[in-house]
């Protein structure tokens, strides 16, 4: 029995501990250091000095509480009558100075956020990088590229049919009997197909194999 009363007052040791830890005042300055935000339903927890690393900002001056009167709810977040689905990037730039997106999110939409905002070094960066997206759009249009297969009569369906993917069939010309088995003429084929190629961002062009049988 002394072993568990043992326990049981090195517990409540843990405890007492644990509530004197609580009972030590939080060092000044830190209850005003958090800040709530609610943008369009959605609660923001962040830091006065994250909101305040672009001075210029509007978060900047709305959590110094200059000029800035603006609504609060319940909980006493600022209330901000913007789309939360692009805030959160805007949210990690000022954390880390980094713009991370989504595949599937705009670049548009983070934009006209960041120009609310007033946030000029992630409005240079997102301005960039779509121009950059266009410039490579409109340099590198697909290009076509064309083979000629020569083939006979028999292998013709064969060959049709396992070309690769992005191979379309375009035009057949009979180039008449050129061998002879036996006694049996077998007309000689040259396929054309064609392909787009779309270079990818590396610069190499990404072609699949052709599988189809090739007789030069």
């Amino acid at each position: 029995g002394v072993r568990m009363r043992m326990e049981g007052r090195e517990e409540m040791q843990g405890a007492v501990g644990l509530r004197c830890t609580w009972d030590i005042p939080p060092p000044a300055g830190t209850q005003a250091k958090w800040v709530r935000l609610n943008v369009g339903g959605t609660v923001f927890l962040t830091t006065r000095q994250t909101l305040c690393r672009e001075q210029k900002s509007f978060l900047c001056r709305l959590c110094q509480g200059e000029e800035l009167q603006s609504d609060r709810d319940e909980t006493g977040a600022y209330l901000i009558d913007r789309d939360p689905t692009y805030f959160g990037p805007i949210l990690n730039f000022l954390r880390h100075g980094k713009l991370v997106l989504d595949k599937d999110m705009a670049e548009e939409g983070i934009l006209e956020e960041a120009e609310f905002y007033n946030i000029g070094p992630l409005i240079r960066i997102i301005k960039d990088r779509m121009e950059e997206k266009d410039y490579t759009g409109t340099q590198v249009p697909p290009k076509h590229v064309y083979r000629v297969l020569q083939c006979q009569e028999e292998e013709l369906t064969q060959m049709v049919s396992t070309m690769s993917d992005g191979w379309r069939f375009e035009q057949l010309v009979n180039i008449g009997s050129t061998y002879n088995y036996g006694n049996e003429d077998q007309t000689e084929f040259l396929c054309v197909v064609s392909k787009e190629l779309y270079n990818s961002p590396n610069g190499l062009s990404s072609e699949p194999s052709n599988k189809a049988k090739v007789r030069l």
